[in-house]
């Protein structure tokens, strides 16, 4: 191996790349507004979104956000309980008025929200990590559908899934009650408001705030999954107000699935001890359930949520199989593959249907689909925080379809298996069942178990599933609360344990004024109401996700075509000599000699070049930090380049598999060795530095910063005007700066 020689990058043709760098700093900032606050119009603004997102880089209480939201939510559960009677008939009046005049909103909201994830998930973007692209999932698939699973459905499934079924049966939107055609579409109703329309919701807004959080390095939020619309606004009044809209929101959703589950509850335990049934009795288990999810909270998501939400789904199956077994096996099956089918083939029709041609189809929407797409935006928030909270490391199309499908398969199988059940007993002929499941939903679900062999035990087993839907939802609940009233830089981290205590509490309180109000029903109507500046947030971060997916195009369309040589973000890999590359085949470098030559070849190679990139007037700095999985140092130099995406380079130590094919010998000892890869912002470089000289290590430095100018270039050249982000020339009348190798490729703004 050649020995390391002129380590110091001060000829002519390595002054002349700097040189290229040079992007007229000095002429920039005399054409440049005054205007720092616009929205970002590429990637390179975007890469500031992590300082000007967070000043503070520790997590600290967002107290406007606190302050308002809090006092919101007390003086509205106040008056519920202080005036129940005028609550209930304001509050109807506000849902009738939304149902009539603006009902239509809620069902093209969700049409476009569920076209959107579909196409997000099936494009060429569907790659795109939640992370950066070499991240990998924290979690394995079962606990992460499990948890996903836990957090996105409440105990109002259990509610609804007889109630649901038996109301459109009896009362259908169109045809004859107790139909042939009514029973076909009873279930299905169900099934399509608990189907993929919620589902959609939680992916757009979790995905848009994961991606934002782990790919970008921003905090773990809506306001930043907003930050390429509004720019550096997000960080004051604007993102306080989406923050407090978005947190309203939730406390209401929250609050109405603890509503019905303490409804739903309070008959289980008053069947199984002998309890008297009442407001009494329901007060009484929410303190208990604060008591349960503060626990929880404090136990943080691995310990806590991720254990009930893999015991729920034991005990959910569990449930659903005794029923199937001791139930009408073939009917219920039978009825499911139909329902299945019947959900399929009139989706579209049924999310669009508005009903606008029938008599009484606003009150019908308004008590049904609204109240349901209601919820699922008040949701949204939510769970999409929670999910983007346990999915660092999943493609977008892997995020998105699993969401859609596994969590909606549970979904449909738990309400067509309650909800035929229930209708078989209605066909036969007990009308008195019919009339109290709808009168008292509550009651109607316990009266339904009642009716299989070892009632007892199906009760025991069914009001722990619905304690541990319930403990689920508030306990993840309270925690994205906290994250929603704080500001956390850091992804990984969540609001203060008091925060999470504090906003239980006051899920609580308004649950009781509710139930004091009127009980589910005002709980629906108050979710109606309050969900509905959601939609303006679903709107937003659509635009603005589809315009940071636009940049992640340009991104990977300028980069060079790849070559059988060409590292994955453009330039050629770095050129070895022939004994280099023979050596490289049969070597499999322990963790040791790989810490050596990073510290001995690939630390004085980067502090050369950095130490020349100050020389030359550049702002550039080399850090040196322990990698938390390997243990090894890795090192990356950074090259500040003003307000254009910096330029990055990490050498760090990779874990690989050792192979097992091939005619060389195995080593022995450990099934794994070490390589040192080269990442940008976004990922891997795909190939190992080891055993380069500095010269050699020198050269690659460069080849990338190369590459990365004629990056920079083309997103100049290609970042055509549309209405996201629009060129200089279509909307200030300016010229265009036409980019050469030695021009900004940064568009002037103003």
């Amino acid at each position: 191996m050649a020995a390391d020689h002129d380590v110091t990058p001060t000829n002519e043709a390595t002054r002349s790349t700097i040189d290229r760098g040079r992007f007229g700093a000095t002429e920039r900032r005399k054409t440049r507004g005054d205007d720092d606050r616009r929205a970002p119009i590429s990637s390179a603004e975007l890469s500031k979104g992590p300082t000007e997102l967070a000043e503070n880089r520790g997590a600290r209480v967002n107290w406007r956000v606190f302050i308002i939201s809090a006092a919101v939510i007390v003086a509205f559960s106040l008056w519920a309980m202080l005036a129940p009677t005028n609550a209930a008939n304001v509050m109807r009046e506000a849902v009738l008025g939304l149902a009539a005049n603006l009902g239509w909103v809620y069902v093209v909201t969700v049409v476009l929200v569920i076209l959107f994830v579909i196409w997000v998930a099936f494009s060429k973007e569907g790659r795109v990590r939640l992370g950066p692209d070499h991240s990998r999932p924290q979690y394995k698939l079962f606990t992460w559908v499990a948890m996903l699973f836990g957090a996105g459905v409440g105990i109002d499934m259990l509610f609804y899934s007889v109630t649901g079924p038996i109301a459109q049966y009896m009362m259908p939107p169109t045809g004859d009650p107790q139909s042939a055609q009514a029973a076909q579409d009873a279930v299905v109703w169900t099934m399509f408001h608990y189907g993929i329309s919620g589902w959609s919701m939680y992916s757009l807004l979790g995905m848009a705030m994961g991606y934002f959080a782990y790919r970008w390095g921003m905090p773990l939020s809506i306001r930043a999954a907003l930050y390429p619309l509004l720019g550096k606004r997000v960080r004051g009044a604007a993102g306080d107000a989406i923050d407090i809209f978005a947190l309203i929101g939730t406390i209401f959703g929250v609050a109405t699935s603890m509503g019905i589950g303490v409804v739903l509850l309070n008959v289980g335990f008053s069947w199984l001890f002998g309890l008297p049934e009442g407001l009494a009795l329901q007060i009484a288990l929410v303190l208990v359930a604060v008591v349960m999810t503060v626990a929880g909270c404090l136990s943080g998501v691995d310990k806590g949520i991720r254990l009930v939400s893999e015991l729920n789904i034991w005990i959910a199956a569990a449930m659903m199989l005794y029923i199937l077994v001791t139930g009408k096996t073939a009917f219920l099956l039978n009825a499911l593959v139909t329902n299945i089918g019947r959900f399929i083939g009139t989706l579209p029709e049924r999310t669009l249907e508005t009903f606008a041609y029938e008599p009484g189809g606003a009150d019908w929407m308004g008590g049904w689909t609204l109240f349901f797409w209601a919820f699922w935006l008040a949701w949204g928030p939510f769970v999409g925080l929670f999910l983007a909270r346990i999915s660092r490391g999943r493609t977008l199309r892997e995020f998105v379809v699993a969401a859609i499908t596994a969590p909606v398969l549970c979904d449909f199988i738990i309400v067509s298996i309650f909800g035929n059940s229930a209708l078989s007993v209605v066909m036969g002929g007990n009308t008195e069942f019919a009339e109290l499941a709808i009168a008292h939903p509550e009651q109607g679900w316990y009266a339904l178990l009642e009716m299989f062999p070892g009632a007892a035990f199906l009760i025991g087993l069914a009001t722990l599933s619905g304690m541990l839907f319930y403990l689920t939802s508030a306990n993840s609940g309270a925690m994205v609360m906290a994250n929603f009233s704080s500001t956390i830089p850091d992804p990984a981290q969540d609001g203060a344990k008091w925060l999470r205590i504090f906003w239980a509490v006051v899920t609580a309180l308004l649950t009781i004024a509710m139930l004091v109000a009127g009980g589910v029903t005002t709980m629906e109507h108050a979710t109606l109401i309050f969900a509905f500046p959601v939609t303006i947030i679903a709107y937003l971060v659509m635009a603005s996700f589809l315009k940071v997916l636009r940049m992640e195009r340009a991104e990977r369309e300028g980069q060079i075509i790849r070559r059988r040589s060409a590292a994955a973000h453009g330039g050629q890999v770095p050129e070895k000599t022939w004994k280099q590359r023979m050596a490289q085949l049969r070597s499999y470098p322990s963790r040791r000699s790989v810490s050596q030559f990073l510290d001995r070849t690939v630390q004085p190679a980067l502090s050369a070049v950095a130490a020349e990139f100050r020389e030359q007037g550049y702002d550039a700095t080399l850090s040196t930090t322990p990698n938390a999985e390997t243990g090894i140092d890795e090192h990356t130099l950074v090259v500040n380049m003003a307000e254009h995406r910096d330029f990055h380079y990490q050498a760090a130590a990779v874990e690989a598999q050792v192979p097992r094919i091939g005619g060389r010998p195995m080593p022995k000892g450990d099934d794994v060795y070490y390589k040192v890869e080269v990442f940008t912002q976004t990922g891997t470089e795909g190939y190992d530095l080891m055993g380069l000289t500095q010269q050699q290590v020198i050269n690659d430095v460069l080849d990338r910063y190369e590459a990365h100018l004629s990056f920079l270039s083309y997103s100049r050249e290609h970042d055509y005007a549309s209405v996201l982000t629009p060129a200089v020339a279509a909307t200030t009348g300016a010229v265009p700066i036409v980019p050469t190798d030695a021009d900004d490729v940064e568009r002037v703004a103003d």
